[in-house]
């Protein structure tokens, strides 16, 4: 199943340059406030500080990629708010045009790319998470290179192999960031599998071996099992080794790795304290149940920082959602793609052990979900009808700039200005 690609269509680089570009100078703005930790910083900064010092592991709940970047932008740009948070916001940045390039490689429409870039830079999500020295955006960032590395390989025709190896390689990171992105890891490896096995009609015996067919020619499944299987699990575990160096040492053998992967497990599951700002994966799609990462008075004024997502944005991509399932089922590939990749990254919330989850999770799943409006807006576009798009991307401008204050940590008039933005009860 494959959707209808257009060789010819020019390629929209400098629209994904601008964008990515306005986007990290907005990102920039008070980036520095506040001018202390808010939120999960309080976790992660001195799981950072270390690290860099190789004394004392902790905050081993989760894997040490997200930390060591932070380490490492601690130990370039100095202990500061911006040192903290400049790595996300560069990698925020650097995702967001990834991003781009992915639904451009797989669409090879202008209009999808271009809109994709504006919905996704304005979803609110990924704006705030480019702004606080968390994991999310690390593992976001290694999560979208992956896609796009194999999105590549799926349209090369000389470089296949390549493709795959950074698509394996980026893959073991965002899993090494986080493990949000661990239901989506085995997605390229599967859809690998299906469309080799979609190209051997009557040649089934060769399923394995066969190079001389798609999706990647000159590479067979058992290679492609080594680039998107093993590799990713090697690129992962390489990530650990800091912790043979602590002074305090958790690990001293290479089996100490796998025991170590069990401890995280627990402490995941550990976690079973009611949080005031908890959440359930549903309240997530419906946007009912954001998080105040920051709501009083610092740096001389009260400010506030809101997870929450795109008011407009998050409603009017579910029924695109259900539009791309549909067209998937009729033959076109990407929007199915899109679809699943949705429908994988949320389910795996609803069925998951942990006791205690939050919107942020959502940020994945989020990402798609603009993705599929895209599209959808973007073909509209591509046919003709013009004002679904314009109508799209306004509405999601004018909620992020009517909505700027709270997400950028501005100073607020008075102490009840939160009144002003939490429309629902349940976003108070």
């Amino acid at each position: 199943m494959t959707a209808r690609f257009r060789s010819d269509a020019a390629d929209p680089l400098g629209w994904c340059l601008a964008l990515a570009a306005g986007f990290f100078a907005i990102v920039l703005i008070r980036l520095g406030i506040p001018s202390k930790p808010m939120f999960d910083e309080v976790h992660y900064l001195p799981a950072a500080r270390n690290l860099l010092e190789l004394s004392k592991a902790i905050n081993r709940e989760h894997p040490l990629l997200g930390k060591e970047v932070l380490a490492g932008a601690m130990a370039l740009f100095g202990d500061t708010p911006w040192g903290w948070r400049i790595p996300q916001a560069a990698m925020g940045t650097v995702g967001l045009f990834v991003a781009m390039r992915t639904v451009w490689l797989a669409s090879r429409s202008q209009a999808s790319t271009v809109l994709f870039g504006l919905l996704l830079a304005t979803d609110f999500t990924w704006f705030i998470q480019s702004r606080i020295a968390m994991l999310d955006m690390t593992m976001a960032f290694c999560l979208a290179s992956a896609l796009w590395q194999a999105v590549a390989a799926w349209r090369s025709d000389r470089r296949g192999r390549l493709h795959l190896a950074l698509a394996g390689t980026f893959l073991g990171l965002s899993l090494a960031a986080k493990w949000t992105s661990m239901p989506l890891l085995v997605l390229p490896g599967l859809a690998f599998a299906w469309l080799r096995w979609r190209a051997l009609p009557g040649r089934s015996a060769e399923f394995l071996i066969a190079k001389d067919v798609g999706p990647v020619r000159g590479v067979s499944l058992l290679e492609a099992a080594l680039w998107l299987g093993l590799l990713p699990v090697v690129v992962y575990f390489a990530t650990f080794v800091p912790y043979y160096f602590f002074a305090e040492r958790n690990l001293k053998s290479f089996g100490d790795l796998f025991w170590l992967q069990g401890k995280m497990v627990a402490l995941q599951d550990s976690v079973v304290k009611p949080h005031t700002y908890m959440s359930r994966w549903w309240q997530w799609v419906l946007n009912v149940r954001p998080i105040w990462y920051l709501y009083e008075n610092v740096d001389g004024a009260q400010r506030g920082v809101l997870l929450l997502g795109n008011p407009f944005t998050m409603l009017a991509a579910l029924p695109a959602l259900l539009w791309c399932a549909w067209k998937g089922l009729r033959g076109d590939g990407v929007k199915l793609a899109v679809f699943v990749l949705y429908f994988v990254a949320l389910v795996f919330w609803a069925f998951n052990g942990k006791p205690v989850q939050f919107y942020y999770h959502y940020l994945i799943a989020a990402a798609f979900a603009v993705a599929a409006l895209a599209l959808v807006v973007g073909e509209w576009w591509d046919a003709g009808r013009r004002w679904p798009a314009l109508v799209t991307s306004g509405a999601a401008v004018l909620f992020f700039v009517w909505f700027f204050p709270i997400l950028s940590a501005a100073k607020l008039p008075s102490k009840d200005s939160f009144k002003t933005y939490t429309w629902l009860v349940t976003w108070r």
